[in-house]
C-alpha cells in the first residue's frame, strides 16, 4: 500500500523533470511490451505537448496519489448502473446495453499507469480472447484531467486507435462511476455475471495476474482467466481472490482556500 504522495506513476499536480517523466514511460513501454519506433515517439510527443503547458495553476492544488491496492467488494455486490460516453465514438453506453450477456468484466484502467501499460497489450489479448466466449468488457478511465491531462478524452480515443481495443473505453467524467463501484485503483478489474432476468452480480474483484512492472514475472492473466472461465462455465466463483495492485485513481483535487 502506499505512503502519501509517493507514487511511481503520478505525473501530474508536483510534475517532475520532463527528464525523469519521459525516462519513466519510456522504461515502462519497454519493460512491458515491444513497441515500434513510431508508437514511442508518438507516445513521446504527447509528453512534450502536455509538460509543455503552464503549471502554475497546479501549485495551487493539493494532489493526492498512491500505489494502491484494491479493496474487497462484496460477492454478490450488483453492478452499478452506468451511462457514460466512449471518446473514439462519441456514442454513450448504459449498463443496460450488455443484459443480454451472461457475464461483463468492468475495468478501470487510465492511459498513463505504468501498471496498465505493464499489462495494456495482454489485456487486449484476452478480451479478444473470451468475448468470443460471449463476455462483454467494458473499460473506464475516471482520473482527473486538472493533475493528468494525458488521461483526458482526446488521448483515451488516441490509445483505443492504437492498441485497437475491441471493448468500449469510456470517460468518467465526474468519478461518480468509480465511486458507485468502489474502484480505487488502476487496473482493477470487476467481473459480473447474470442469471437470466436477475441483475448482474459480483464474482470476482482481483487482480490479473501476479506480474508487476518490476517483479521480472510473465504476464500470464491466469488470475483473470481462471475466475472468467468459472463464470462461463457455470462453475462458483474462485474462493482465493488476490486484490490488484496499481496506481491510485486520481480524484479530482482540493483546492487551497
Amino acid at each position: 500500500m502506499a505512503a502519501a504522495n509517493a507514487n511511481v506513476c503520478s505525473s501530474g499536480g508536483r510534475l517532475p523533470g520532463l527528464r525523469r517523466t519521459l525516462a519513466t514511460s519510456w522504461d515502462c513501454f519497454l519493460g512491458s511490451s515491444s513497441f515500434s519506433s513510431s508508437t514511442l515517439s508518438r507516445y513521446c510527443n504527447f509528453s512534450l505537448k502536455l509538460h509543455g503547458r503552464k503549471s502554475v495553476a497546479s501549485r495551487k492544488l493539493v494532489i493526492r496519489a498512491a500505489r494502491t491496492e484494491s479493496k474487497s467488494t462484496s460477492i454478490g455486490f450488483r453492478a452499478p448502473y452506468f451511462e457514460l460516453t466512449e471518446p473514439l465514438t462519441g456514442t454513450v453506453w448504459k449498463l443496460e446495453d450488455f443484459e443480454s450477456y451472461p457475464a461483463l468484466l468492468v475495468m478501470f484502467i487510465c492511459n498513463h499507469c505504468p501498471f496498465v501499460i505493464h499489462l495494456k497489450k495482454d489485456i487486449v489479448k484476452l478480451s479478444n480472447f473470451y468475448m468470443k466466449k460471449g463476455l462483454a468488457v467494458v473499460a473506464i478511465s475516471s482520473n482527473s484531467v486538472i493533475t493528468h491531462p494525458q488521461d483526458g478524452p482526446d488521448f483515451m480515443a488516441e490509445e483505443a486507435r492504437l492498441f485497437n481495443y475491441p471493448f468500449p473505453y469510456l470517460y468518467d467524467e465526474s468519478q461518480d462511476v468509480a465511486r458507485a463501484f468502489g474502484a480505487v485503483c488502476t487496473p482493477e478489474f470487476f467481473l459480473f455475471k447474470k442469471d437470466g432476468r436477475r441483475p448482474f452480480e459480483l464474482v470476482y474483484q482481483g487482480q490479473f495476474d501476479d506480474s508487476r512492472p518490476s517483479n521480472n514475472l510473465r504476464v500470464t492473466g491466469r488470475d483473470l482467466s481462471q475466475a472468467i472461465d468459472r463464470v462461463l462455465s457455470g462453475q462458483p466463483g474462485l474462493s482465493v481472490q488476490k486484490p490488484s495492485l496499481g496506481c491510485s485513481i486520481k480524484w479530482h483535487p482540493e483546492t487551497k482556500m
